[in-house]
């Protein structure tokens, strides 16, 4: 069964800098896109940035541009998402997500983890 697994999320000062780390596992990722998603306390998700399975091209929301950098290690089936200079705005629950193509779309997804919190404290 395939499976995301986020993890690395937690309480950070506004300022610092986090890495989320995303594990797949049950099948290979290697030829899916994946992508990062937030959703905020009564707010809907929201795209932050993805990448192409090759690792060549990322897309990211203008919101998070020069602070979040997302790469990828296939052999590990690994996904990873560096913040920083966190806002506390930037309070989510952070989700990765596995489909076919870059986009920014959520139903442009076809597997997701549970998503993992991140809290920002100013």
């Amino acid at each position: 069964q395939a499976q995301l697994v986020e993890s690395g999320g937690g309480l950070v000062q506004a300022g610092g800098s986090l890495r989320l780390s995303c594990a797949a596992s049950g099948r290979t990722f290697s030829n899916y896109a994946m992508g990062w998603f937030r959703q905020a306390p009564g707010k809907e998700r929201e795209f932050v940035v993805a990448i192409t399975w090759s690792g060549e091209r990322m897309y990211s929301a203008d919101s998070v541009k020069g602070r979040f950098t997302i790469s990828r290690i296939n052999a590990n089936n690994t996904v990873y998402l560096r913040i920083s200079s966190l806002k506390p705005e930037d309070t989510a629950v952070y989700y990765c997500a596995a489909g076919l193509a870059l986009t920014a779309k959520t139903d442009g997804y076809t597997y997701w983890g549970q998503g993992t919190q991140v809290t920002v404290s100013s």
